[in-house]
């Protein structure tokens, strides 16, 4: 009965003229002329600013200008809309752009306008026979993708409740309206078409895991993305192989007196070994994409249950905390692999057999102790490259669906490889000096009689003797490698993911 209060003030508050059928929902059936992008034509602006400033007025309780968590309690309880404490703490956390924990009336309006995109997205995502609305047999299926088990007497009590006039379908003003004031999360439009590390693979496997759906998990959809993306990985890297190799010559051997260039590097590593050398270390480098995926997939999955949290999507702090350290746990797994790639990498003509004669020969030169140098620098490096990879990834993605997204959350093929190649090449850019020393370390017992160095001690020397460019040599063919290597795993991704029977919405 409280709703009814509500459905004046509600419905009046967002532009209706932007519904996705583009008729009247009040029953008659007549339709509306077409409305803009932005719905102006037929609210004009003055409008919508009273409107706004009317349901701003009537939840700002205490009469001070600005939401607090208790106004939206109470004004959104005066209007029949109840809210958890949680759910209006997300609220104010998602509008409040000066973080005073309050909403003045510009932030309120950009939240507004801000989660009315978002419940679009979602409205378009669940409205599965795309007519305009949505039925019981739409909300079983929509609620189930989301995670949510619901029976068909449950799914009918949740229909009648956003349901205003009888139809036992809900239209677009309809569920703009019950959705109102109430944090949209769980979008499976944007997990499915957003992913990220799974498909692009630059040769460092430091980014944070993609989060999957529930649908995707249950339907056993999640190893195949994960077995796509590994054969991808494979492809992308053998393609990729010699400016890799170059790139970590030049990382260990090139210095002031010995300044090579890209031309060179690969006349040297021809000259020395013939076409097939520019290969070399290219074998341990794809036999490693598939126990670090598994490990890191696995790690991430449980200290995202270790973190607690009962949301499907993590925060993005979350997201970080889990991906750097189911990282970290699957670098340390396999970071013997990481030393061996190095070393087949550096390798000159007849020196080893083969990559079990490489590690018999660390083993027994050096001992256990050589599988595991540069490991510091490698684990300190896993932070910025996430980090910063994620955050840009999340930007860029976020600015998209902004401005961009209309009808669906999905991309296309271009934006997401720009997207993708853009955040990770910023990650590389971060952690590209601790990476050079990380493969400075692990060659060190490959020259004869070299003193052990530590790390703090090989970046004094480095900077001392090169100064802060020696800390970069081998970013031009490593960063040579970053578009054709994003765009070789998205192209083989897709065409495995087909092969493989993923559906694609």
């Amino acid at each position: 009965p409280r709703r009814s209060l509500a459905s004046p003030v509600v419905s009046g508050v967002l532009c209706p003229c932007g519904s996705p059928r583009g008729t009247d929902s009040g029953g008659s059936g007549s339709p509306s002329p077409s409305p803009s992008p932005c719905g102006r034509s037929l609210c004009e602006a003055s409008e919508q600013d009273r409107r706004l400033r009317a349901l701003f007025q009537k939840l700002d309780v205490n009469r001070d200008g600005a939401l607090c968590i208790h106004d939206l309690a109470v004004g959104l309880g005066r209007l029949g809309l109840h809210r958890t404490e949680l759910d209006l703490l997300k609220i104010v956390k998602a509008g409040d752009k000066d973080l005073d924990g309050q909403l003045d009336f510009e932030e309120f309006v950009h939240y507004l306008q801000d989660h009315e995109k978002k419940l679009r997205l979602v409205f378009k995502s669940l409205d599965k026979k795309n007519d305009g609305r949505i039925d019981a047999q739409e909300i079983v299926q929509s609620l189930r993708d989301l995670g949510v088990k619901i029976s068909e007497q449950q799914a009918e009590k949740i229909l009648k409740s956003m349901d205003k006039n009888g139809t036992m379908t809900i239209d677009w003003n309809e569920w703009r309206d019950y959705h109102l004031l109430h944090p949209v999360e769980n979008i499976p439009e944007i997990i499915l078409y957003w992913k990220h590390s799974t498909i692009f693979d630059v040769g460092e496997n430091l980014t944070v895991p993609d989060e999957f759906t529930v649908e995707e998990r249950q339907t056993g959809m999640w190893w195949r993305h994960l077995v796509a993306g590994g054969g991808a990985g494979a492809v992308s890297r053998t393609c990729t192989a010699p400016l890799d190799r170059l790139k970590v010559l030049m990382q260990v051997h090139a210095s002031r007196s010995n300044n090579m260039c890209i031309i060179g590097g690969f006349t040297q590593m021809i000259r020395e070994g013939g076409p097939r050398s520019l290969w070399r270390g290219n074998g341990i480098n794809v036999l490693k994409i598939a126990p670090e995926s598994a490990i890191k997939f696995m790690a991430y999955e449980q200290i995202k249950r270790f973190i607690g949290t009962d949301q499907e999507m993590l925060r993005i702090h979350e997201r970080l905390l889990a991906g750097s350290l189911a990282g970290a746990i699957a670098q340390s797994s396999i970071y013997p692999m990481e030393v061996l790639k190095t070393r087949m990498a550096l390798r000159k003509t007849g020196q080893y057999s083969g990559v079990l004669d490489c590690a018999k020969t660390i083993l027994r030169k050096e001992g256990m102790a050589a599988f595991y140098k540069g490991y510091i620098p490698n684990m300190l490096g896993i932070i910025p490259y996430a980090g910063i990879d994620l955050a840009v990834y999340e930007t860029l993605k976020n600015a998209w669906l902004q401005r961009y997204a209309v009808n669906s959350a999905d991309p296309g093929v271009f934006v997401l490889l720009a997207c993708g190649t853009i955040s990770s090449t910023c990650g590389q850019l971060a952690s590209y000096p601790l990476a050079l020393v990380r493969t400075r370390m692990q060659a060190q017992a490959s020259v004869e009689g070299a003193p052990e160095v530590t790390m703090r001690g090989l970046f004094r020397h480095i900077l001392k003797t090169e100064g802060a460019f020696g800390l970069y040599r081998g970013l031009a063919p490593n960063f040579m490698k970053v578009i054709p290597a994003v765009s070789i795993s998205y192209v083989v991704y897709e065409n495995l993911k087909m092969s493989l029977g993923v559906q694609s919405r």
